[in-house]
């Protein structure tokens, strides 16, 4: 299998050289995991940063009611980690699990670490890639304590209408931080207007 992906994906982010990009990706491997697999489970420590090139994951937790709450959503192509666990040695807070089948690429710390240390365009990557996923994280917080179920609802359909095709509406609604019941109300209501 080819990194065309994965190398795609560097030079969509970054204005950055092909043997540059084939440099820092050539330690990474590829695998594929099928749907409902768990990928990072909590308490466990990150030892390896994963490219999701084909497929939806999700990150999530487990509250004190013991239900389940999905954090985050991903859908191909995107770098999925728990980046504080993969940088800091710290166990995962979140289990990470594949919604689809999914093909991912993977390389360890180590290889980041070289990379950080010897490729200032790998540098420059990476903290455009952080500033980008606070962005997101940002955003989505101040959605959720500033915006009605419904808006939430609509700017996901809009900003991202493929993941309804792919991902679960149960897991759509723990996401938006609303309960399945809520979730058909609001899409109906809508059909309506």
């Amino acid at each position: 299998m080819t990194k065309s992906n994965l190398n795609n994906y560097f030079h969509s982010l970054f204005p950055i050289e092909t043997k540059t990009v084939e440099k820092i990706t050539e330690t990474f491997s590829n695998f594929t995991l099928s749907k409902n697999t768990i990928l990072l489970n909590t308490n466990t420590i990150s030892t390896k940063t994963y490219f999701l090139e084909e497929g939806y994951m999700r990150s999530y937790i487990i509250n004190e009611d013991n239900e389940e709450v999905t954090t985050n959503i991903y859908a191909a192509p995107c770098f999925v980690n728990d980046f504080l666990s993969f940088f800091k040695k710290q166990p995962s807070k979140e289990i990470y699990e594949t919604l689809t089948d999914c093909s991912f690429w993977a390389t360890g710390l180590e290889n980041v670490q070289e990379n950080f240390h010897t490729i200032p365009e790998f540098r420059e990557f990476s903290r455009l890639l952080f500033v980008i996923n606070y962005y997101k994280l940002n955003d989505r917080l101040i959605e959720t304590v500033s915006q009605k179920a419904e808006t939430r609802y609509l700017n996901l359909l809009k900003k991202q209408p493929h993941i309804f095709q792919h991902v679960p509406l149960k897991i759509i609604a723990s996401y938006l931080g609303i309960t399945d019941s809520s979730l058909s109300r609001i899409r109906k209501d809508i059909s309506k207007m």
